[in-house]
């Protein structure tokens, strides 16, 4: 007769085997996670800190000193100490007519002058950009030459603009237009005339300024694959169907950054104007903008307060604008 093994008992209690999730391999713990991300914060800003505090010494320090004057009556050269004036800076500029009229014609012309340049700057860019995303034979030498304005000095292209549109027989423009006119054109006056003084400095900054974008635009194009054109040419897609359906949405994010770059600069123009309204002629009120308002108050007319006032309340709408239209024309990807 055979013998029958008796089963092995199963342990119960604290002895029971162990279970199948005691078996898997313990997680790692996270209080690695804590030091690493302390970590890159301390790297990102270490690395970021000579930009902060370029930023702070360059930008802050001066505008909150800016902030400070406004609130005092301070004139330039005066003996006398300065005064504090509280708002009365702020009031004088929008209910004063000496102040508030020129200040409003200059913030006017700024937006004309935003308006116009940053659509078609950007337009432009963009259709240089796509011109020059060619493999041709010496194309290095076709966009230096569209970038070469972007290097000189706007005083100089300002100085170059000024012998293109003297309002004498001499200028290039009038006698370019004479001559096609064979003999029957006059001696139009193009900075000095007020229906046409903010347009000659608008094409003077478009053509000073629109390389430099045409350079970033075209550093997003060589981003977009060359697969995608490829698919959508077998999809029998034409040029105007890829520019659409490839291009644009490739460099989305691009043409938002070059148009708030475009839009930041454009208030700041100063140099152009007032080189031409001292020595070219140009038509101070149809051409004055707020940044020239603000230093010929602070230089010509000696009033430090009244001029720091001014851009204090400039700062605070080029903010505003600018927050409108990044809110406006972000990227979809954007939260």
């Amino acid at each position: 007769m055979t013998s029958v093994e008796p089963a092995p008992a199963v342990p119960s209690g604290p002895e029971q085997a162990p279970s199948v999730t005691s078996l898997k391999p313990a997680r790692p713990t996270r209080s690695a996670r804590p030091g690493r991300k302390n970590r890159d914060w301390l790297h990102g800003l270490l690395m970021s800190a000579p930009a902060v505090v370029g930023l702070i010494v360059f930008v802050g320090v001066p505008f909150g000193y800016a902030v400070v004057l406004s609130f005092y009556n301070v004139r330039l050269g005066s003996p006398l100490e300065p005064t504090f004036f509280g708002l009365e800076q702020y009031r004088r500029l929008f209910t004063d007519p000496d102040l508030s009229g020129p200040f409003l014609r200059a913030l006017l012309n700024n937006l004309t002058f935003a308006v116009v340049v940053v659509p078609v700057q950007t337009a432009l860019a963009l259709g240089l950009a796509i011109l020059l995303n060619r493999k041709l034979k010496a194309i290095g030498l076709f966009r230096s030459l569209f970038f070469m304005p972007v290097v000189f000095p706007m005083a100089l292209v300002a100085v170059i603009w000024r012998l293109i549109l003297a309002r004498s027989d001499q200028g290039m423009l009038n006698s370019a237009l004479d001559a096609v006119s064979f003999g029957n054109w006059g001696a139009f006056d193009w900075l000095g005339d007020g229906a046409t003084a903010m347009a000659s400095i608008i094409v003077l900054s478009i053509w000073q300024g629109v390389g430099f974008q045409m350079v970033i635009l075209l550093a997003g194009l060589q981003q977009i694959p060359g697969e995608l054109y490829e698919a959508a040419e077998l999809d029998r897609a034409g040029r105007w169907q890829q520019f659409r359906h490839v291009t644009l949405p490739g460099i989305r994010g691009t043409l938002v950054f070059v148009a708030m770059l475009t839009s930041v600069l454009s208030f700041r123009v100063f140099d152009q104007v007032y080189v031409l309204v001292r020595g070219g002629g140009l038509d101070e009120d149809a051409a004055r903008t707020v940044m020239y308002q603000a230093v010929t108050t602070a230089f010509d007319q000696n009033n430090i307060g009244q001029a720091s006032a001014i851009t204090v309340v400039f700062f605070l709408i080029v903010v505003v604008l600018t927050l409108i239209q990044r809110r406006v024309v972000r990227p979809g990807n954007e939260d």
